[in-house]
């Protein structure tokens, strides 16, 4: 059997070594050392964050972004409806009540429209909501001015959910540094990885000093374990941070990477009839994390017809997001907007993306979609 060619495998470096090495040598065995408070700075470096707490999952720096921002129960949050769940289940774990926004069709991000048309229902009826989590969508920067605008108007905090997006910049600003909170993801099968991680960034200190106290299961100040509040083991271990620190090295080549992925599929494939990749607007750059099609016309090319041929020559692919306000976990929850969404699950279908993906590989993806 020939090998497969993965959506999107970790890529090591090759000097992660170095620093779990030097962890081990130093007996930094821990979620605190060296390498924790390196990587911070480094993520702060790249990313223009004033500040950054490393975390073990994107997932617990979305938790802790809410009950620093104040989220408590039966509070309204809007949350991009074309997202990994991790998006809007912290949401839940506060009792809070999530309510799910559409896409627009231009970045297949939150729409403004139905964003403020939620928040105009809800101000109305004595409920305005208390954040927005937003999501640059497989790396794909959204529409900030106008979300930003809305935030500010109506006095909203906003969450940027750049899980999928750490290297993507906005009118030259990297995302994740816009709104109150940022969180990144280093999951396996991210731009850059820790194995399993995340990050909380912020340009308030207090919010970062919180973070970082919550995440250390809220210990207070004593030379016992004494604590005042509730708090969570949620900080990246020290070897983890090493895995980052050499991620971080080749973070500027790994962006590179997966653009010229997405330029070489959109050279072989960009003529296709009913084919439409996710565009890039003026005064955004994504980092293309993941290259991602239309297939819309309802014919050989089908986005599912591609993926189980795909899957037959071992080519793993996947479908687009399913919207959260079709899962059955958040069913009958509410959800402002029309189709865009699951139009865009429906028909869009993410293609091998690894940034050590070789060119013979994009060519034989494109010859088994242009072939069908």
């Amino acid at each position: 059997m020939k090998e497969k060619i993965w959506l999107s495998p970790p890529h090591m470096s090759g000097r992660e070594m170095k620093y779990i090495q030097e962890a081990f040598d130093g007996n930094w065995i821990a979620p605190v050392g060296p390498n924790v408070d390196a990587f911070e700075n480094e993520l702060c470096a790249y990313t223009g964050s004033k500040y950054a707490v490393a975390l073990s999952s994107g997932t617990a720096a979305l938790h802790l972004a809410l009950i620093i921002l104040g989220i408590q129960q039966g509070d309204i949050v809007l949350c991009q409806s074309l997202t990994f769940v991790a998006s809007a289940n912290p949401i839940v774990y506060l009792g809070a009540t999530p309510v799910f926004i559409d896409s627009e069709p231009v970045t297949w991000n939150i729409c403004p429209d139905a964003l403020e048309r939620a928040i105009k229902y809800y101000v109305r009826i004595g409920k305005k909501p208390k954040a927005v989590i937003i999501v640059h969508l497989y790396g794909m920067p959204a529409m900030l001015d106008e979300i930003m605008y809305l935030c500010k108007k109506y006095d909203i905090r906003l969450i940027e959910d750049a899980a999928e997006a750490l290297g993507s910049e906005y009118n030259g600003k990297k995302v994740g540094t816009f709104g109150d909170v940022g969180i990144l993801s280093f999951n396996g099968n991210k731009i850059i990885t820790t194995s399993g991680g995340g990050a909380f960034l912020s340009a308030i200190k207090g919010y970062a000093e919180k973070a970082r106290f919550l995440a250390t299961q809220a210990r207070d100040p004593a030379s016992h374990y004494q604590h005042s509040e509730i708090g969570y083991n949620y900080k990246l271990s020290n070897i983890c941070a090493g895995i980052g620190l050499g991620q971080m090295e080749v973070i500027r080549e790994r962006v590179a990477q997966r653009r010229e992925n997405f330029r070489l599929y959109q050279q072989h494939l960009g003529s296709l009839p009913g084919l439409a990749f996710q565009p890039e607007l003026l005064g955004s750059f994504s980092n293309r994390w993941l290259t991602v099609a239309l297939f819309e016309s309802n014919g050989q090319k089908s986005s599912k017809k591609i993926r189980l041929v795909l899957e037959e020559n071992h080519i793993e692919s996947r479908p687009l997001w399913k919207p959260l306000h079709m899962q059955p976990a958040f069913e009958n929850t509410p959800y402002f907007g029309s189709n865009v969404a699951e139009r865009l699950f429906l028909n869009g279908l993410c293609l091998p993306s690894g940034s050590n993906l070789p060119p013979e590989s994009i060519d034989c993806v494109c010859q088994k979609i242009v072939n069908l």
